[in-house]
Parts: structure tokens; C-alpha cells; sequence
């Protein structure tokens, strides 16, 4: 079995923990890759992360880690087990305190895989010319570059037109990206496996604009109005950002690739919005 490492090197404590999975590793006979910038945490250091094909990625770090290793993969069936070693980890199936289990239930096969949507962008130019976008797990972003300030962008699904938005930008997102920045500007939580995709505008001017939920195949359509088209950025689950130039559109569909993430078992997706997100945690209001 061969198993790629990925992490974010600055958490503390990951040294150990990477010198305890090459120790797990060595007994379930697995064969571990890894990332160069965790090179020097190792004891042992792995081999290259692309050497031979994977059979597995662990991830250590947080949700922004996790979406990293997911655009390496781009779109193999490789499953992603992701441990947190930070506070938020929505997508991360276990914990800095679990890791260990984790790790043992991933080498030995005792896991389910949840299959996540996928987003595909493009920039397409006046003459028509296509600049394609790093795949999204998360979600595609239009907004505006430095100050912020509203832009002005017409939005049309599957060839119609949706209508214009004033905001400070637009969310086009998968439902695992429902739980992200698509949230926090007010856009509706889509359960994984639902085959649908979200708009959702970031801070709208009017209350005539609202989130939408369309179908998982349609074709998104952006493009910026005149006059509001200079200095706008696209960004891809919030770590690859492209200049959007004047005269251009984006276009946004769902790619054919899955994201496989690794599900432990007495997890389920409402356990972990509880968690994560304290649904209907009213116990600081105490008794009544």
C-alpha cells in the first residue's frame, strides 16, 4: 500500500506524530511518500511524494491543507483521510487526539468513502480564447481586487440569464463548499451527495438578490458589467487566485473527477455539523 503525506509544517508536535505514523507504517507494511517541505521533520525521510501511484493521502493540518492535497490529486480516485491539528476542520475525519486510530483504520481498510463534487472553471476571453482554473473542492469566487468596494456582474445559468448582481463579489460553490465562505455570506447548507451546486452573493446591495441552489450540471456563466470590470480577481477555494481582465467572462461547471474522502466509522455528516458548527448548542443560556 502506498500512502502520500502532506502537511502544514507549522503545527507544533507534527514531528512526532509523523515519526509515529512511519512506525505504524513499518508494521502494516505500508510504503509512505512525501511532500518537500516536510522533509525535514521527518527522522526518516519518505521518499518524493511523485513517485509511484497512490493508494492513499493523509492530510495534516486543517480544511485548507485537505483542498490542497485534493488539487494534487486532481480528481484521482485516491482516497484523503484528513486529520485536524487546528480548531476548525469541517472536512478532516479525525482529530490531533485520534490521529492514531485514524491512521490504523486507513492502513488496515476499516474506512468508507464519501465521493465530493468537483468544480471546474475557465476564463474565457473576448476572441474567445480559454484560459482554464486549477479545480475547486470548495468553491469559485469573482470579487474585487485590494479595496473593497461592490462590483457589477451579470450571471446566466445554462445560457439564460439569472439577472445582474450588485455585491462585493460572488460564491459558486460545490456542496462541501456550502460549509465554507459560502456560509458566511449567508448561503444555504447542501448536504454531500445532493446533486446540486450554489450561488450565493457576497455582502448583495439589494434585497432582491438572494442564494441560489441550481442543478449539478448546469453551466455557470459570469460575466462583469462595463464600467465595473477592472480589477477583479477569481479566487479557487481561497488558496489560487487569477486576474480577471476587462472584456472577459468565467464560466463554471461541475468537472467529471470526485474528490474520495475517508469517513471513520460513528461518523456521519449531522454528527460532524453538530460538532463543528455547535448546531443548536444552546448551553450557555444554562436553565430556565
Amino acid at each position: 500500500m502506498n500512502v502520500g503525506i502532506i502537511g502544514n509544517e507549522r503545527y507544533e508536535g507534527l514531528p512526532a506524530i509523523l515519526d509515529a505514523v512511519a512506525g505504524i507504517a513499518h508494521r502494516h507494511n505500508v510504503t509512505l511518500f512525501t511532500e518537500p517541505e516536510l522533509v525535514p521533520l521527518w527522522a526518516a525521510p519518505p521518499e518524493a511524494l511523485d513517485g509511484p501511484p497512490l493508494d492513499a493521502l493523509l492530510s495534516f493540518g486543517g480544511d485548507g491543507t485537505l483542498l490542497r492535497g485534493a488539487r494534487f490529486l486532481a480528481g484521482r480516485d485516491v482516497p484523503i483521510l484528513g486529520v485536524n491539528m487546528g480548531r476548525v476542520g469541517f472536512l478532516t475525519a479525525a482529530t490531533r487526539d485520534d490521529w492514531a486510530s485514524a491512521v490504523e483504520a486507513l492502513f488496515t481498510g476499516r474506512f468508507r468513502v464519501e465521493l465530493r463534487q468537483v468544480l471546474g472553471s475557465a476564463v474565457i476571453g473576448a476572441d474567445g480564447q480559454v484560459r482554464p482554473l486549477p479545480l475547486a473542492m470548495n468553491d469559485v469566487v469573482i470579487h474585487k481586487a485590494g479595496v473593497a468596494r461592490m462590483i457589477r456582474l451579470e450571471v446566466s445559468v445554462d445560457g439564460e440569464s439569472v439577472g445582474p448582481y450588485s455585491a462585493d463579489g460572488i460564491i459558486i460553490a460545490t456542496p462541501t463548499g456550502s460549509t465554507a465562505y459560502s456560509l458566511s455570506a449567508g448561503g444555504p447548507i447542501i448536504q454531500p451527495g445532493v446533486e446540486a451546486l450554489s450561488i450565493t452573493p457576497i455582502c448583495a446591495h439589494t434585497l432582491a438578490v438572494r442564494p441560489l441552489v441550481i442543478r449539478a450540471t448546469s453551466v455557470i456563466s459570469v460575466m462583469p458589467i462595463a464600467g465595473w470590470s477592472h480589477d477583479l480577481l477569481i479566487s479557487v477555494d481561497g488558496q489560487q487566485v487569477a486576474p480577471l481582465s476587462p472584456n472577459e467572462g468565467v464560466e463554471i461547471r461541475r468537472a467529471l473527477g470526485r474528490v474520495h474522502l475517508v469517513q471513520l466509522p460513528g461518523s456521519t455528516y449531522f454528527e460532524r455539523i453538530r460538532r463543528t458548527l455547535h448546531w443548536g448548542d444552546l448551553s450557555e443560556r444554562g436553565a430556565e
